[in-house]
């Protein structure tokens, strides 16, 4: 099937993420570079790796919480400057590249949105903690058994 993309891609169409968060085409950049890797002559002569820049920080279109989550997640690839960066060299094809980079940022901003239940901390059972030191006693005993006697005999002081 020809082409292996979607042509929406070169619309300027909004990236919407879900219901409430939409990132507008003017807040993500794109550069093309050429790719590495084997190719033949058409790695030398195509630019169609794809870096997607989206300034995270600045975007007024992303809550505070889904911000700091969004940090976290995406590690080292947030720059100094509360930008994402995401590259993109997967396919021959860089329409088709674009499509990859602009589907995991949406990934990654929809992972961001959700909240993670807090943990809560739990003491341990009375009966766990009695298996624990019976456990622990008899592994204590095991190793006592491994050692050797020395006989009085044995002995120069």
């Amino acid at each position: 099937m020809w082409p292996p993309f979607s042509l929406n891609i070169f619309l300027n169409v909004m990236l919407k993420i879900n219901e409430n968060i939409t990132i507008e085409d003017w807040e993500l950049v794109e550069s093309f570079v050429r790719s590495s890797g084997p190719g033949g002559q058409n790695v030398n002569k195509v630019s169609s790796a794809v870096e997607l820049r989206f300034e995270a920080l600045r975007s007024p279109n992303l809550p505070t919480q889904v911000k700091v989550r969004l940090k976290k997640i995406v590690g080292r690839r947030w720059t100094n400057e509360g930008a994402i960066v995401i590259q993109v060299e997967e396919t021959r094809y860089q329409a088709r590249n674009r499509e990859i980079a602009r589907k995991r940022l949406k990934e990654l901003i929809l992972k961001a949105t959700i909240v993670q239940k807090k943990r809560i901390a739990t003491k341990p059972t009375a009966s766990s903690q009695r298996r624990r030191i019976k456990s622990k006693k008899q592994r204590g005993e095991i190793k006592v058994s491994r050692k050797t006697i020395r006989k009085e005999t044995d002995l120069d002081f």
